[in-house]
């Protein structure tokens, strides 16, 4: 943020482009400081008493603060949610496809939604749905843990499995 008739305080603290402070000062001292050394006056901690305002190059500052904002992002880790979904009636070869498949989105660190999805009056065997994601986490037990426990959501069981932590 540049610095000019916005600082609304008595006083700043102002600190010169090599990193030393000049002491406390008025905004309007520090801002016509900066400009006799070619330079503009920023506020760099608006929350402290009294604000911290720093004499820098503003276009070099922001190229900086966007530099180290890229950084961070980088470093950033996106965990993703894939969802698998079954039926009452999944037939085996299709739940041990599914469940392969789960095993590889978790050893890639992401999260898996495993949903049963019931149609019509399947929902009246609920206990079908409840066997199937239960021997889904035995089966999923050494590549992730379930976050919560199956639960009904509509006319569907839903449970959130994550990666373990090694």
């Amino acid at each position: 943020m540049r610095v000019n008739e916005r600082i609304r305080t008595k006083e700043v603290r102002v600190i010169d482009e090599e990193g030393q402070q000049l002491g406390i000062m008025t905004p309007q001292e520090a801002v016509k400081l900066a400009r006799s050394r070619g330079y503009d006056l920023v506020e760099v901690a608006p929350q402290a008493q009294p604000p911290v305002c720093r004499i820098v190059d503003f276009g070099k500052y922001q190229y900086e603060q966007k530099k180290r904002a890229h950084e961070a992002k980088k470093k950033q880790v996106v965990i993703e949610v894939k969802e698998i979904k079954f039926r009452p009636a999944t037939d085996e070869h299709d739940y041990n496809f599914k469940m392969k498949h789960a095993r590889e989105i978790l050893a890639d660190g992401n999260k898996v939604k495993a949903t049963v999805r019931f149609r019509g009056r399947e929902i009246t065997h609920k206990e079908l749905g409840q066997k199937l994601l239960e021997r889904l986490e035995q089966d999923l037990a050494e590549n992730g843990v379930p976050e919560n426990r199956p639960r009904l959501e509509g006319m569907q069981f839903i449970v959130i499995f994550g990666p373990k932590k090694s």
